[in-house]
């Protein structure tokens, strides 16, 4: 079935005013390309994980307000009206006409996300694509329907990496600003006896235990609004941290106290620019860097608790 894609695309200051008209104008709902702050909207949800560059690539200086028209709607007079409006209302628009199946615009954003291999035993899969059993590869299903991906992204990438070289079996887990859960789900799948979800965002709650349930973990993850002091229960064998410098920075002097003799600290999230001096706040924390990992200028820390000073 032929549906009419009406596309309206014009500047991110006039997108409210295109909006509110092609509503007033659409029978069939209406649908809104903004990516201007696709960054901040996925690292609410899942670290800007996995998502392709294609998407990334997207002008983040341009909105695009899609008005779709049922088979037996009439084109001409609404583009005409369209033209009128947008005219009338003083914007500086693009409007296009394109035929586009009912199936196409509901699940074309899926094209966006693919499977990807980390390391040498995970896989992280979107829900609805079908993954190779005979790999033998851990699978970890996530479900980017509200505009997330599930893993390329360098950050999420090298902790992906450093918990698929970490988790042997057994452990509790600590992941701080969990997110969508998916590095505390990964190191239950991986073996991990248990795992606690830190995050100051109350919708990380539901997506990351949405996320648990779908990958049969729930039981063993806990996930809990607040800030570290107040939430995490230690001691950890293995803490995580996907955030921002500054607040690794803040949180460091917490994390030695929550880690088992012998428990590992993983922190990422850091441009290449800020690496030496988290190294050097870590350090004045009681955390030793035993290993620096970079990728396309994102740092991943991998550390262990200092040993104390001889007197």
């Amino acid at each position: 079935m032929d549906w009419t894609d009406l596309c309206i695309t014009l500047p991110k200051a006039e997108a409210d005013t295109a909006e509110a008209i092609a509503t007033g104008i659409s029978g069939s709902g209406i649908y809104i390309e903004d990516y201007s702050d696709l960054e901040a909207q996925v690292e609410a949800i899942a670290h800007v994980d996995l998502i392709e560059q294609a998407l990334l690539d997207k002008d983040r200086t341009r909105v695009a307000v899609h008005l779709y028209l049922a088979p037996e709607e009439e084109t001409a007079p609404v583009i005409e009206l369209l033209h009128s409006r947008l005219t009338a209302a003083g914007l500086h628009y693009q409007l296009r006409a394109s035929g586009v199946r009912q199936e196409d615009w509901e699940n074309g954003w899926k094209a966006y996300y693919h499977a990807i291999e980390i390391g040498r035993r995970l896989a992280v899969v979107p829900s609805w694509e079908q993954y190779d059993p005979a790999s033998g590869r851990t699978v970890l299903r996530l479900d980017p329907g509200m505009a997330f991906g599930t893993g390329t992204h360098e950050t999420t990438a090298l902790c992906l990496e450093t918990l698929d070289a970490w988790v042997q079996g057994g452990e509790r887990v600590l992941d701080v600003g969990t997110g969508s859960g998916i590095l505390a789900i990964a190191a239950l799948k991986l073996g991990a006896a248990e795992a606690d979800g830190v995050d100051i965002d109350p919708m990380c709650v539901r997506t990351a235990t949405e996320n648990a349930e779908l990958n049969g973990v729930a039981g063993r993850f806990a996930v809990r609004v607040g800030d570290l002091a107040a939430q995490a229960r230690g001691p950890y064998q293995i803490i995580t941290a996907n955030i921002v410098a500054n607040a690794i920075l803040h949180l460091a002097p917490a994390i030695p106290p929550l880690l088992t003799p012998g428990g590992r600290f993983v922190a990422s999230g850091i441009i290449d620019t800020r690496r030496d001096e988290v190294i050097a706040g870590l350090a004045a924390a009681g955390l030793a860097v035993d290993e620096v990992r970079e990728k396309n200028g994102w740092v991943a820390l991998r550390c262990s608790a200092a040993a104390p000073a001889q007197g």
